[in-house]
């Protein structure tokens, strides 16, 4: 017979009843005991930033192999369990920025857009992984962002801004180390002028690297900090490692496996970021390199039963829709044959001719004149605003956005691309839409249905062991 709480399992079922919000705290929430859910070794949260369920739509249609008459599953339609709610506390409304969300996801409280770990008064609200980490479990992050940004941020820290970045970093060290890996971008904040934080992780024990393949010749049992770009990672369509995210929580999952277990928090950033971009070039490489992931997770927790793995959203960026325009068509063709971002093909059309060879060899599509000639015009207005704005006083120039060339060119590309897709967006921010949940592993079911944000990190405090 399974013994209760206290020794390998604990009881849970789905919450019966949804969290109360007052001013001050969350009522813990009712969870009945019709269900008996045993308590994984290992937990890994994998966060999609920015991932709607357009996102995991529109990659099933570009993964698919048009060759077969069937549209193939992914790795998401497989794993798929419910639906979460991402609104923030009353005071920011319906709609989440990535920090409350995030705070949200790593305690089970809500709060206001734009906190980091700290509830609608600023006081420090407890993650699950610094309470894995009391618990005697190995922690580590692995995110494509810098890792003080707002999602891994929300679970290493508390901070009443997102924006105080330096003040985050130095709290990595001041604070206490809470994890034992961290991957992911950010030299401009660990390597600076007045602090050298990477040196002080040195001090304390940590290996450093600072290119992916050193990941492969990390010492084991001994902590790591990896940092790989100067802020985020470069976009998976431009870095020399399109599958970065998988090839660091690799690295990741190796360092953290030991006797007592782990929790590992995975972000796929740049879903949210091309979404912001309106850049669905970019938004199918992100979420490819996360199905890799996925499809690495699902192989491990295969062979390692004791794991269990969810995936989820914080929220869903850039109103993101598969057919647009009133066509009934999505033509994913031309995204499949792109290796570059718009906005890496925009920075070398700024500074070259735009010819139609040039334009074709870049996009790796063939381009009509006409769409060259929107390219052209593009660049042609971009060096007279840019011209405009350097004869401004400097009074005006303050109170004047600067003209960037090569985000005015890069839109025009995107543009192009959109209306070759046929794909709409309605937003540069985010929307209040429910995002998918998926799970696997150990204790999974408890994650069916539809839920809110907040409930995914009470059920897993109670794995953890909190009464």
């Amino acid at each position: 017979m399974k013994k209760l709480f206290s020794a390998v399992s604990i009881l849970l079922a789905l919450t019966s009843c949804k969290t109360i919000e007052n001013s001050t705290s969350i009522a813990t929430v009712e969870i009945n005991t019709q269900k008996t859910m045993q308590s994984p070794k290992n937990i890994i949260m994998v966060i999609a930033d920015g991932m709607g369920p357009a996102y995991t739509t529109s990659y099933r249609y570009f993964n698919d192999d048009p060759a077969t008459e069937l549209i193939e599953d992914t790795v998401f339609d497989r794993l798929l369990v419910g639906t979460a709610s991402t609104y923030p506390a009353r005071i920011s409304g319906y709609v989440t920025d990535s920090a409350a969300s995030a705070t949200a996801l790593a305690s089970g409280v809500k709060t206001y857009n734009g906190a980091i770990g700290v509830d609608v008064n600023k006081n420090s609200v407890e993650t699950v992984l610094e309470f894995a980490k009391k618990q005697g479990k190995r922690t580590g992050i692995v995110v494509t962002s810098q890792i003080n940004h707002a999602t891994p941020a929300s679970y290493l820290a508390h901070n009443e801004s997102r924006r105080n970045y330096n003040a985050i970093a130095d709290s990595y060290i001041d604070n206490g180390i809470k994890a034992d890996v961290y991957l992911g971008g950010g030299w401009q904040y660990f390597i600076r002028e007045d602090r050298k934080l990477v040196d002080e992780f040195k001090a304390s024990g940590f290996q450093y690297v600072d290119n992916y393949n050193a990941l492969a010749h990390l010492k084991d049992n001994t902590p790591v900090i990896g940092l790989f770009a100067e802020m985020g990672l470069p976009w998976a369509l431009d870095d020399n490692d399109p599958k970065r995210l998988l090839t660091m929580t690799k690295a990741a999952i190796k360092q953290l496996e030991n006797n007592n277990g782990y929790f590992m928090l995975v972000e796929a950033s740049q879903v949210d970021w091309a979404g912001h971009s309106n850049d669905i070039a970019a938004a199918m490489a992100e979420m490819s390199d996360l199905a890799t992931t996925m499809e690495y997770l699902e192989k491990y927790v295969n062979e390692n039963p004791d794991t269990l793995v969810i995936l989820t959203a914080d929220h869903s960026t850039g109103g993101l829709t598969v057919g647009a325009n009133g066509k009934y068509e999505w033509h994913p063709e031309i995204l499949r044959t792109m290796t570059s971002s718009p906005e890496t093909i925009a920075k070398k059309l700024s500074k070259n001719e735009i010819t139609q060879n040039l334009l074709t060899e870049l996009l790796n599509f063939k381009v009509t004149d006409y769409e060259v000639k929107q390219i052209q015009t593009a660049k042609i207005i971009a060096v007279e605003q840019s011209s405009v704005y350097k004869q401004l006083d400097e009074e005006m120039k303050l109170k004047t956005t600067k003209p960037d060339i090569n985000n005015i060119i890069s839109t025009a590309i995107k543009s192009i691309i959109d209306i070759r897709t046929n794909t709409g967006w309605t937003s540069a921010g985010h929307t209040a839409i429910d995002v998918p949940v998926h799970a696997l592993g150990k204790s999974s079911e408890v994650f069916n249905g539809n839920i809110d944000n907040t409930d995914i990190a009470k059920k897993i405090f109670v794995m953890l062991g909190q009464k």
